[in-house]
């Protein structure tokens, strides 16, 4: 047995074990020089041997790349992209102030970005993600994607970001709660729910694109919502926490609703019975959940504004943003199961007792067509509410 194998986890370096096979070679090629030139010491074989081990080892140190294997170049790119990003991020936070003092100054209206809010957008998000990643909440596109969408909530409007936070929170949490009962019932369970670049962007897409065009139109900072002093603002605040309580919504009652739910799920178009995990499917937890998930991220937005907002005095309410909150997530959570049921394939596989999203030979069919995916689901779902949830919250939104 050899002592000297690394760990399986560990990355191989190429130049290591080449000074290792000069240190073999070394006595063969120290003796026939002793037996050719008439010195008969090892001594000269053992120092020849040692000056290409010491140059291959220095020589190791200082080109890497040059002599490691694969998972060497991969941890590198890794790195090299995390630069990138962060540098890409810099770059554009900078932008990001500099077009607001320069509108500031020409318009004089809009309110310059800072520099501790450009600070803060910075270090809490990467903070953030980080530590999503760490924990397998995050999968490595996915870290990198919810920095971007963290770091733009969060230069636009606090309460954006502790709306987001909250969701991101939550739903890691419970994505995570019994796995061992979801991994008997989700054919695509993944360990620790990690999320990749693509569930980043249909969940926080919409709500991105929000808080760009809300720093078009009002700059960064934080505002009442009141539709008869600032409409425009008020309506895009309203979007994006609609489209955020939606995503937690789902999230929400997918996790809890599928393993505490006592009775057997319905499918929301015909009401029949149907298999645990069928997309689609609704069950009275669910629900509940999903109004508890939107409400939860209604009281983060509603605390956040009462912390940072100052003329709340003469605005209108505040205290909606927790109903019309709960609102969406309910309302997300049913729609998001109308098209889960209609355009997502669902199937129950005999081979493997579960039911699954894509046709197999073993499978069959229970609802659906082949159309869309989990993740556009998600998206478009997020999209609807986003549209309807403002003019909803305009009819019944209190006036002072």
């Amino acid at each position: 047995m050899n002592g000297s194998v690394p760990p399986s986890g560990a990355p191989r370096c190429g130049g290591t074990e080449a000074a290792s096979g000069a240190v073999r070679a070394a006595p063969g090629r120290g003796s026939g020089r002793a037996g050719a030139g008439g010195r008969g010491g090892g001594d000269s074989g053992v120092a020849d041997a040692v000056r290409p081990v010491l140059s291959l080892q220095v020589f190791s140190f200082w080109i890497p790349m040059t002599y490691c294997e694969e998972d060497f170049f991969k941890e590198y790119l890794k790195m090299m992209a995390n630069i990138i990003v962060l540098n890409a991020l810099i770059c554009i936070s900078l932008v990001f102030w500099i077009v607001s003092m320069t509108a500031s100054t020409y318009y004089g209206t809009l309110r310059p970005i800072s520099p501790w809010r450009w600070l803060f957008s910075i270090l809490i998000p990467l903070t953030i993600a980080t530590q999503g990643f760490k924990k397998k909440s995050l999968d490595h596109s996915g870290a990198l994607g919810g920095l971007v969408v963290g770091f733009i909530l969060t230069v636009a409007n606090y309460s954006f970001f502790t709306s987001l936070f909250v969701f991101f929170v939550t739903s890691s949490k419970l994505t995570k709660w019994k796995k061992d009962i979801k991994k008997q019932i989700d054919s695509e369970y993944k360990e620790g729910g990690q999320r990749n670049w693509l569930q980043v962007l249909c969940n926080g897409g919409v709500p991105t694109e929000l808080a760009i065009l809300y720093m078009i139109e009002n700059g960064p900072g934080e505002i009442p919502i009141d539709f008869s002093k600032q409409y425009t603002a008020s309506w895009m605040c309203l979007s994006l926490l609609g489209a955020l309580a939606c995503s937690a919504g789902d999230t929400w009652a997918s996790e809890i609703g599928s393993v505490m739910s006592k009775s057997k799920p319905r499918l929301i178009t015909t009401w029949e019975k149907v298999p645990v995990g069928t997309n689609g499917a609704i069950t009275f937890v669910g629900l509940l959940s999903s109004l508890l998930g939107g409400m939860v991220v209604g009281i983060a937005y509603f605390i956040t504004q009462l912390i940072f907002v100052t003329d709340l005095e003469v605005s209108a309410p505040q205290w909606p943003i927790i109903v019309f909150g709960a609102a969406a997530g309910l309302l997300g959570s049913i729609v998001d199961s109308y098209l889960g049921a209609t355009m997502q394939y669902s199937g129950f596989d005999q081979n493997i007792g579960m039911v699954v999203n894509h046709q197999t030979k073993d499978s069959k069919h229970i609802s659906g067509k082949p159309i869309l995916d989990n993740n556009a689901v998600n998206l478009f779902s997020s999209i609807i509410i986003a549209l309807v949830f403002p003019g909803m919250a305009w009819c019944f939104w209190p006036r002072r």
